[in-house]
């Protein structure tokens, strides 16, 4: 009304009328269009007198819905449970964060409301598989019937006589279901008939007041709306009574709090609903999950998990992340397997781990990528990589890996985050963080593991330096950040028997591969040890062995592949000869090859040994594993 682009605008219309006193206006805005358009003409801020309504409160919340329960349960035919607005205002207060009380619970309540009427508006699933089946039949019935060929005339005639037979008992089967399915849904539609008159009778009876009409009143109040209320009790009872006679019904008409946890799930994907039993059971077995993974690092697993747990009992801290980590160590011992472990067991997939690596954010000004350019910046309207990421996905681990390379001034943002479970953007927007993980990673001290290593690597020395790398964290970040943190966990190097497990771990996703080209394959041990003592290196973990797998081992298949001399259905046995020096690969063509008790005692049926690499050339690859960083997306 006060925007003033034109030469007339609604506020040089409305403020003579407001003077003379010829117009009562109530009108509605928000606090920053109120700044923007009304605020800025004295004259026609001053005809109105300023009320601030505030949000309601929870409890307030419920009673609103309460009063608009019957009126929204007339318009789509249904009922609705009283525990379903309470978990409508419930569930919308702590989940969508970025709309208000009662307007986002009665959002919530409308689309429950109107998911359960479309289902009642078509059929159930039982008969519609039937149905389909039945029609399938039908088409296949009459194919067969009209077939000439002689020569599988009695297969034919055996088929049809099958079909013939499943069709009758479908459509036996289907009479008493479609017979409860007209009978549930005529009582239903009849019942929303009933309370859709006695909504129209009420409106009606209201305006007939209004006018004085006493006469029309007083038929309607004694005589029209009891006898229509008399009716709805009647087919209430009639619904009570066939719901009590039958074991489950076809069609649901009740909206209860599992499906307002549905629609709060679909719009935020927060999994708000109850946990099944097999959920239950999965969350409890997440620390073995992640030790399976995550071998030789038993602390971080137990500490992420039992955050986890935490969050799903719904004991978590509201105001803060459902956990927040630090993890610190040498290169390679598996801090950030361990977050894209986390993210693919709780949501079954590694894309929802949020990554972000730090090393690009050294820079003061490179926290605008983090929250947005500031307003007046080129990319201001973009928003920012985290918070963008956050919106879009509130319920995932974020990754910030090797955040020590970061600039002071990007980590102060993650104060907020760790401390409040919010973050503003660059348009003032508050982003939702307490349903995410938070995972730091960290180099820092890993020398003082390097010299442990040197000096022996004894329980004493790791300890020792464990508190040397937690002494070095505490003189290099602030306190403040560190002191947000649920846990810092130190992860140890890796052990011979550790790096063992990592091997073979690495094997399974080579085996994968392989399966996908209907190929299986073995490996003895000799081969593991082998891979174990050509590619270990104290200093780089486990990720030389990733490498040396895949220059050395899947390389050669990958030849084998090439020239047909691995087919399809076949599988490998893959040996270390240390007389030869060399692989070796047994092929047996459609069967698992049989290992011996004994490394020497490997039945081999076919034998293909590829070109030999000579000790230098080894010497060389070993080399070169041990100066290439490598990947950091892997171990």
């Amino acid at each position: 009304a006060g925007k003033t682009d034109g030469a007339m605008d609604a506020a040089n219309l409305l403020k003579p009328m407001l003077a003379r006193g010829e117009l009562r206006c109530i009108g509605a805005t928000t606090l920053d269009e109120y700044r923007k358009y009304i605020e800025k003409d004295a004259a026609l801020e001053r005809r109105f007198q300023q009320v601030f309504v505030e949000e309601p409160s929870l409890q307030t919340a419920v009673t609103i819905l309460r009063g608009l329960k019957d009126r929204y349960a007339t318009h789509h035919g249904v009922s609705i449970q009283d525990a379903a607005l309470v978990a409508a205002a419930t569930l919308s207060d702590r989940y969508i964060t970025t709309r208000f009380l009662p307007d986002k619970a009665v959002d919530l309540l409308d689309e429950a409301c109107s998911k359960i009427r479309v289902e009642l508006s078509s059929k159930p699933e039982s008969i519609d598989r039937l149905e389909r089946r039945r029609q399938h039949l039908e088409v296949e019935v009459k194919a067969l019937s009209k077939e000439q060929d002689k020569a599988s005339k009695a297969r034919l005639q055996a088929r049809l006589q099958e079909a013939q037979k499943e069709l009758s008992g479908l459509n036996e089967e289907l009479v008493p279901l479609r017979a409860r399915y007209d009978q549930e849904r005529g009582l239903i539609e009849e019942l929303k008939s009933a309370k859709q008159k006695l909504q129209d009778l009420k409106r009606k009876l209201e305006v007939t007041e209004a006018r004085h009409d006493v006469d029309a009143a007083a038929d309607l109040r004694y005589d029209a709306i009891p006898g229509v209320q008399q009716r709805i009790k009647d087919l209430e009872l009639r619904k009570r009574e066939y719901e009590a006679s039958t074991d489950m019904p076809l069609l649901v008409e009740t909206v209860t709090p599992e499906h307002i946890a549905e629609v709060v799930s679909r719009w935020t994907g927060i999994p708000a609903t109850k946990l099944s039993q097999g959920e239950r059971t999965r969350l409890l077995g997440l620390e073995a999950e992640l030790r399976k993974r995550v071998v030789g690092q038993a602390e971080a697993a137990e500490a992420v998990a039992r955050a986890v747990l935490r969050s799903a009992a719904k004991l978590s801290r509201r105001s803060q992340p459902t956990g927040s980590f630090l993890f610190a160590g040498p290169t390679g011992v598996g801090k950030t397997e361990l977050a894209k472990a986390l993210a693919s067991e709780l949501f079954d997939s590694e894309k929802s781990l949020l990554r972000f690596d730090m090393s690009e954010y050294m820079e003061q000004h490179s926290v605008s990528r983090l929250i947005g350019a500031p307003p007046g910046y080129v990319g201001h309207e973009a928003g920012g990589q985290l918070t963008e990421a956050l919106r879009r996905h509130p319920y995932s681990v974020v990754l910030f890996d090797e955040m020590e390379k970061a600039h002071p001034q990007v980590l102060n943002v993650l104060l907020q985050l760790l401390d409040d479970g919010r973050i503003t953007d660059s348009q003032g927007r508050t982003v939702d963080c307490t349903n995410c993980v938070v995972i730091m990673t960290s180099n820092l001290g890993s020398e003082h593991f390097m010299r442990a290593l040197a000096a022996g690597g004894g329980p004493a020395e790791l300890q020792k330096a464990k508190e040397l790398v937690m002494t070095t964290i505490r003189q290099s970040l602030r306190p403040e950040l560190l002191n947000r943190l649920d846990d810092v966990v130190v992860f140890s190097p890796l052990t011979g028997d550790v790096l063992q497990q990592v091997v073979r771990l690495q094997l399974v996703d080579v085996l994968q591969r392989l399966e996908e080209l209907d190929v299986s394959m073995q490996i003895t041990d000799a081969a593991v040890d082998h891979v174990l003592q050509e590619a270990h290196d104290p200093e780089m973990g486990a990720r030389p062995l990733k490498r040396y797998l895949e220059r050395h081992l899947v390389s050669r298949l990958s030849t084998m592949i090439l020239k047909d001399e691995l087919l399809p259905g076949s599988s490998v046995l893959v040996d270390w000869s240390a007389a030869q020096a060399d692989w070796s690969f047994c092929i047996t063509p459609g069967s698992t090859p049989e290992v011996g008790t004994s490394e020497a005692g490997i039945e081999r049926t076919a034998s293909v040994t590829l070109g030999r690499a000579g000790s230098r050339d080894q010497h060389e690859a070993k080399s070169l594993e041990r100066t290439d960083n490598g990947n950091r997306a892997g171990i």
